[in-house]
């Protein structure tokens, strides 16, 4: 076995096409990441959806920065209850065949690079789950700069880490025992955190809403349909403020006509960093269900 396998990260994320880290994770553009923070969850959430992807999303989290939108490239592991066996051979493999120190949880951040969020099952234990405390956050933020953690399990020293303002923490609960009992079973596999699964290098986006695990193939379809419905509703809050439309209207398929009302208000009115959008497809569509009468638009509500 190896911890980390570089062949078996590929063979698992075969969409992805783009550049890679050299462990083989997937690695997302930093442009991407950026225009990331400035959607919602919600609207990054509903390609997924539209695409099958639906146990990426867990809300059952405890977070330290109310006000903080965390974006980043996953880093996952996954942890067992303690087992005398398997914690001897783990520990020790780790330890003289990959050089790796200390305990299973430092493993982990040792490895972490900007941008990172390390995202762990820690099957919900809190007791002696404790998977970072004020030491390894204070590590975290040195290395992944704007990153965090998603610990499906504890944390201590809450005030500690609370202090640390340039990272994110989800977790589940706190508690004043230190990590144990507990072995490190995978780095960089498949990770179940509460009802979703994470992969490595998913983008995270963690907002007051929850955690949202995006496959790194995904995320700029993602950001591009999520900018669109961003663009879309702040001009459908500013039409229904001015009466032009009714919500039935702006709720509904759009009408060729709205849609041309839509890009006129767009070249002129709509925010800079969303001009690089284009609208020949919406508009296209718009078109055919005009065309398919009723049946065609009620198609598009359902």
């Amino acid at each position: 076995m190896n911890y980390n396998n570089r062949e078996d990260i590929i063979r698992m994320t075969p969409l992805w096409k783009g550049e890679r880290f050299e462990d083989g994770r997937p690695r997302v553009s930093e442009t991407i990441l950026q225009r990331m923070r400035d959607i919602t969850l919600e609207e990054a959430w509903g390609p997924l959806w539209r695409h099958g992807y639906k146990y990426q999303f867990e809300g059952d989290f405890k977070m330290i920065q109310q006000d903080m939108v965390m974006v980043g490239r996953a880093v996952t592991g996954v942890m067992v209850p303690y087992r005398p066996d398997l914690n001897d051979t783990l520990l020790e493999y780790g330890h003289t065949e990959e050089g790796r120190k200390g305990y299973f949880n430092q493993w982990i951040i040792d490895m972490l690079q900007e941008d990172d969020i390390v995202v762990i099952d820690m099957f919900d234990k809190v007791f002696q789950g404790t998977f970072v405390g004020g030491n390894l956050s204070t590590a975290i933020a040195t290395r992944t700069k704007r990153g965090g953690s998603v610990i499906w399990g504890g944390i201590r020293d809450m005030q500690q880490i609370k202090q640390i303002k340039s990272i994110q923490t989800y977790y589940r609960g706190t508690d004043p025992t230190g990590i144990g009992e507990v072995i490190l079973t995978g780095i960089n596999t498949p990770c179940r955190i509460g009802r979703a699964t994470c992969m490595p290098g998913d983008v995270v986006l963690g907002t007051i809403s929850g955690v949202l695990f995006i496959p790194a193939h995904m995320a700029e379809t993602c950001v591009v349909e999520a900018e669109k419905s961003h663009v879309r509703d702040i001009f459908g809050f500013r039409r229904l403020e001015e009466r032009r439309y009714t919500t039935a209207q702006i709720d509904a398929a759009w009408t060729s006509e709205m849609m041309k009302d839509f890009l006129d208000w767009f070249e002129t009115s709509a925010p800079d960093k969303y001009k690089h959008l284009t609208w020949d497809v919406e508009l296209e569509e718009a078109k055919k269900r005009e065309q398919q009468g009723p049946s065609g638009l009620e198609e598009a509500r359902l």
